[in-house]
C-alpha cells in the first residue's frame, strides 16, 4: 500500500469515527433536539439572555419544515463539492495533458524548443545549434 493510500485510509477512518462516535456514545440523549445547528443554539441562548430581542433581518425564504431546510442545505453542500471537484479535476487533467504533450515531443523538437541542450552538454556533445542557443 502506497503512502498516499495509507494517509487516505486513515483520514477516511477519522471522518467515519467523527460521524459514528457521537451516535454510538449517546451524546445529546438528554436534550430535546440533540443535534441542532449552531444557529438554533445561538437563537436559544439569545432569547434566554434578552427575551425582547428583535432580529435586524428576516430570512428571504423560510422553508416549511426542518426536513426541507436540511435537504436544501445538503443540496447546497453537494453543489459546492461538485464545483470544487470539477475545478480540481480540470486542473489535474490539464496538467496531465501538458505532461503527455511534452513526452510525445520527439528529441529533435525538444532541441529546437530548447528543452534538451543540458542533456547534450552533459554528454559532451557540441553542435552549432547548441552554440547558437547559448
Amino acid at each position: 500500500m502506497s503512502r498516499n493510500a495509507k494517509i487516505n485510509t486513515l483520514l477516511l477512518l477519522i471522518v467515519a469515527a467523527l460521524a459514528v462516535l457521537p451516535l454510538a456514545l449517546g451524546l445529546g440523549d438528554d436534550e430535546k433536539e440533540p443535534f441542532t445547528g449552531a444557529d438554533a443554539q445561538a437563537e436559544t441562548a439569545i432569547t434566554e439572555i434578552k427575551p425582547d430581542y428583535e432580529p435586524w433581518f428576516s430570512p428571504l425564504y423560510e422553508p416549511p419544515s426542518g426536513e426541507v431546510e436540511s435537504a436544501l442545505f445538503a443540496l447546497q453542500a453537494a453543489l459546492g463539492a461538485g464545483v470544487l471537484a470539477y475545478y480540481f479535476g480540470l486542473r489535474k487533467g490539464r496538467r496531465q495533458g501538458a505532461e503527455i504533450a511534452r513526452a510525445e515531443q520527439g528529441p529533435a523538437e525538444q532541441t529546437l524548443t530548447g528543452t534538451a541542450p543540458a542533456q547534450k552538454a552533459s554528454a559532451g556533445e557540441s553542435t552549432r545549434a547548441d552554440a547558437e542557443q547559448v
